[in-house]
């Protein structure tokens, strides 16, 4: 073969040599090399003599006649040089030689996987490909690549013994590995970002130059991050809020400590240059300064009379400048604490002041469209720099300080000669307003944050290098560290990140739709979940992985609700573009589209036997829909206003519907007759819910009221009170003893049907709570939230479990549990896959005498491991894009070390990981 082209194009040729063999065998490979400790494969399949030892060992325990142990025999021989064959060519292709994860390979991986991915065959020789790395270094290569695109592919590779696996040189992120048996691993150069270790084992591994992205997003605000200021010595950062700094360490990323200080926003944030203060400016008008190992107080200066929204230590420590709502700057002896001076000149607001490097200048930037440079020493103003056509946000020097850089929210940065005052350069290129800007300690790059981006520019020419799509909110802060190499920014989405300047590395985030979720909905088998969002897009989750899976996109307005057929083979979804779309969940494709002639569609609900959809919407009518002849079957009129929730009896004879005319009716499906009209609540009926046996019905509404019902009589049977908004959904459990309700009030409740009695309640959502269903073994709740997260719950103990960034609106759990559907305001529709939790296998067995070692009294007398820690575990984390996670994870010596020199170990704990020598060392004292 004459290039990397060539080879790529035949390596799914090559692969498809082997989609005719028995899978077993290649089990029975790794079995045997494994128990004989071979070092040679191809060598050792190669002798005859061998070969009939491994015919031999793959006919033990097989009782067959000589004829069909003869035919066995010939067809084990054929199948044995085949793998010998396409060992061979694997072994010099360019798949055992270089990383095929990388950006370069992306178009021939992608077409491979999709050409490979339903093949049961060749997905185990890749497994095998894997594990022949444990036996044989010269196929270390083309196992990790082998491991990429089984982890590419979403492969089920939870509870599997990889023990002595050597992966290098390649991308895992979003790879789930829970409960599996990593022990003697070797990782090398391998990106685990978003890797799931939930309940892995991890003894005397050795991870080195791991690449692992969580290390570089601070999380920890409540709100938007206003400013971001990195100590000198590059060991603090800090970070400013809403009436509070958080204090991080920059090696682990650990927050150090989190000041709940200032009465209003932290504008700005600056560390002297010995490392020991932080000066803090707020809109509370104050400047405050702390004692950084501290974290007191150690002076609070006053002088503004407006909000402070910008302070900086002049390079020798000795001054402090401060920027004002009040149109001024204050200079002050930053020792004593006391006003040293007052700079006036600018008409409005001073955004951003900054000190030039050799401290005898000061610049300022301000909402008078003006640029401004003043004398340190005498306080009087040296020059004026005009051309911004709107405010000045920040401005920053040079190292040199030869050129001042700033920016503008006329969408434009501009490059100023610090002596003459002329403009050098315009930098053109975001389309929003640019709200920061500052140059690389080594003058070489300039960054500037913008809406949702942050540029990188060349700051001798002038010319774009790169831009970094990242946050989900406006950029506000950015700082370089001193050598250059990273950047730190800050953005009102609450998140700090770290940024490889050289890679221009963009890290993962926790996102899912683009707007709030009005459903899920969990799949009859639990595999898959789908939600549904007001950003027209249905979406459909592996739960396994937590990856998705498929969005399913022809909505064109907001996606109101979705429904799985109790099948599990469709899957329907309402919006407000007035259709009702039908899809295939297997091949995730559109099978019809109902036109509902401009009405609003708010509910859709499947008949238990799979043959009709029933919509309610807001022309006050309900329809019936023929499932396999798509015909509309019956039109229900006899509400005066939309109808929000309809709902089957599970016997599908009879209908329920609540309406914003403050009344639930129900109807006979065989002849469309409304039997009763239920009246009591004195607000729209926002959801009803039949209980399992059908002789219940629950409802909830705007009265901030949650009802039941007898359906024979027609009668109030129950009205439980509690929350203080509206009731946007109500569900029963599928064993009938217990109703859930949430509320605008962000709290979710689980009610006693018999009694009444509230049972629980259960806090988490920052926002109004639009949807609950229950797993149908009744042991899972889970919620969908306005705050753009689905939580998962513990019905009994009422903990919640993984906390499902993405949807808010509505979700539905499939009749086996196993899938979540979610719907949202953004108009889409996801499925999310259900993970069941099963006990280890029997090949974890190791796994289990070493946790039944750590609990025994005698190690842990006072503080013994909890006895669920092998159970309670998060099996799944759902989002569109991974988070790393190794709670439950059991480490043992070894080494786990990034790419920086930095011990994992303290990562690994934090997530919830057991060190065990360390504990095992702190009993022993």
């Amino acid at each position: 073969m004459n290039s990397i082209n060539e080879q790529q194009q035949d390596l799914c040729e090559i692969f498809t040599q082997i989609k005719d063999i028995d899978e077993k065998l290649f089990i029975f490979i790794i079995e045997m090399f494994k128990k004989e400790k071979i070092l040679d494969i191809i060598g050792c399949i190669s002798i005859g003599e061998n070969q009939r030892d491994f015919e031999d060992y793959i006919l033990q325990g097989i009782k067959l006649t000589q004829v069909d142990k003869e035919q066995k025999l010939c067809v084990v021989r054929n199948n044995i040089q085949q793998i010998i064959n396409v060992l061979k060519k694997i072994k010099n292709h360019f798949f055992n030689k270089i990383d095929y994860s990388t950006q370069g390979n992306q178009e021939s991986r992608q077409d491979l996987m999709k050409r490979i991915r339903d093949k049961k065959q060749i997905i185990e020789f890749l497994k095998l490909l894997v594990h022949l790395t444990s036996i044989e270094n010269t196929f270390i290569q083309c196992g990790s690549n082998s491991l990429n695109l089984l982890v590419e592919m979403k492969v089920n590779l939870t509870k599997q013994n990889f023990e002595n696996i050597k992966i290098y040189n390649t991308s895992l992120v979003g790879a789930n590995f829970v409960r599996c048996n990593l022990s003697g691993s070797e990782f090398f150069n391998v990106d685990i970002s978003g890797m799931n270790l939930n309940g892995a084992q991890l003894f005397n591994c050795k991870w080195n130059n791991i690449k692992i992205h969580e290390l570089n997003k601070l999380e920890g605000h409540r709100y938007g991050v206003k400013s971001v200021c990195l100590s000198p010595d590059i060991i603090t950062l800090a970070s400013g809020s809403y009436k509070e700094i958080c204090l991080w360490n920059v090696k682990t990323g650990q927050q150090i400590s989190k000041l709940e200080c200032h009465d209003d926003w932290v504008n700005s944030l600056c560390f002297s240059n010995d490392n020991t203060t932080l000066v803090s400016g707020s809109s509370d008008k104050s400047i405050r300064l702390w004692d950084v190992k501290t974290g007191q107080l150690k002076c609070k200066l006053d002088g503004h009379i407006d909000g402070v929204l910008s302070v900086i230590f002049s390079p020798d420590g000795a001054t402090l400048a401060s920027g004002s709502c009040d149109n001024s700057i204050l200079l002050w002896d930053a020792n004593k604490g006391q006003q040293k001076s007052k700079l006036v000149g600018h008409s409005n607001w001073i955004q951003s002041v900054c000190f030039s490097h050799n401290n005898t200048t000061l610049a300022s930037g301000s909402n008078d469209f003006s640029i401004r440079l003043w004398d340190v020493q005498t306080g009087h103003q040296k020059l004026k720099f005009s051309g911004h056509q709107h405010y000045v946000m920040q401005v920053s020097f040079s190292p040199d300080d030869t050129t001042l850089a700033s920016c503008s929210n006329d969408k434009s940065i501009r490059l100023w000669d610090v002596k003459t005052g002329q403009q050098k350069q315009k930098l053109d290129g975001h389309v929003d307003q640019v709200l920061s800007a500052c140059f690389s300690p080594d003058g070489i790059t300039l960054a500037s944050g913008s809406y949702q981006e942050i540029r990188l520019w060349d700051a001798k020419t002038g010319q774009q290098i790169s831009k970094l799509e990242c946050h989900d909110d406006w950029v506000n802060s950015l700082c370089f560290f001193n050598d250059s190499t990273t950047l730190v920014s800050g953005s009102s989405d609450k998140s700090i990140c770290l940024w490889d300047v050289k890679t221009q590395l963009q890290l993962p985030k926790l996102d899912g739709h683009t707007n709030q979720i009005s459903s899920v909905c969990f799949s009859p088998d639990g595999i898959t979940l789908a939600s549904g969002s007001e950003d027209k897009s249905i979406r459909l989750w592996d739960v396994n992985t937590g990856q998705q899976k498929a969005k399913l996109e022809g909505h064109t307005n907001q996606v109101w609700s979705v429904c799985f057929s109790p099948d599990g083979i469709t899957l329907a979804s309402g919006s407000n573009d007035s259709s009702i779309y039908l899809w295939d969940v297997q091949t995730v494709q559109q099978n019809f589209k109902f036109d509902c002639n401009n009405r609003y569609l708010y509910s859709v609900c499947f008949s238990s036997d799979n043959t009709t959809l029933a919509s309610g919407s807001a022309d006050n009518y309900i329809y019936f829909w023929d499932v396999k002849t798509k015909k509309k079957i019956l039109k229900l009129d006899g509400h005066t206003s939309c109808v929000n929730s309809v709902c089957f009896s599970p016997d599908g004879t009879i209908l329920a519907s609540g309406s914003a005319d403050h009344s639930i009716s129900l109807w006979d499906v065989n002849n469309g007759k409304q039997k009763q009209k239920l009246y009591g609540h004195s607000n729209t009926v926002l959801s009803v819910h039949f209980s399992p046996d059908g002789t219940k019905l629950a409802s909830g509404g705007n009265d901030n009221s949650i009802r039941l019902w007898d359906v024979k009589s027609a009668h109030q049977i129950q009205k439980f009170d509690g929350h203080s908004n509206c009731i946007n959904s109500v569900s029963c459990s599928p064993d009938g003893t217990t109703l859930a309700s949430c509320s605008n009030d962000y709290s979710i409740r689980l009610w006693d049907i018999k009694t009444g009695q509230q049972k629980s309640k259960l806090d988490g959502h920052e926002q109004g709570v639009n949807s609950v269903c229950f797993s149908p073994d009744s042991t899972t709740l889970a919620s969908a939230s306005a705050d753009n997260s689905i939580r998962l719950w513990d019905v009994t103990t009422g903990q919640q479990y993984p906390k499902l960034h993405g949807h808010n609106l509505q979700v539905c759990f499939s009749q086996d549990g196993t899938t979540l559907a979610s719907r949202n305001d953004d108009k889409s529709i996801r499925l999310w896959n259900v993970s069941t939790g099963e006990e280890i296998l029997t090949t974890d067995k190791f796994y289990q005498n070493t946790l039944a070692l750590f609990k025994t009294p005698l190690l842990f007398k006072n503080n013994p491991l909890p006895e669920d820690v092998n159970t309670n575990i998060t099996i799944l984390r759902i989002s569109q894009k991974a988070i790393f996670q190794a709670q439950g994870a059991f480490v043992l010596k070894g080494e786990f070390v990034n790419y920086q020199g930095v011990d994992l170990r303290s990562l690994l704990k934090s997530k919830g990981s057991y060190i065990l020598e360390s504990q095992i060392e702190q009993k022993q004292k």
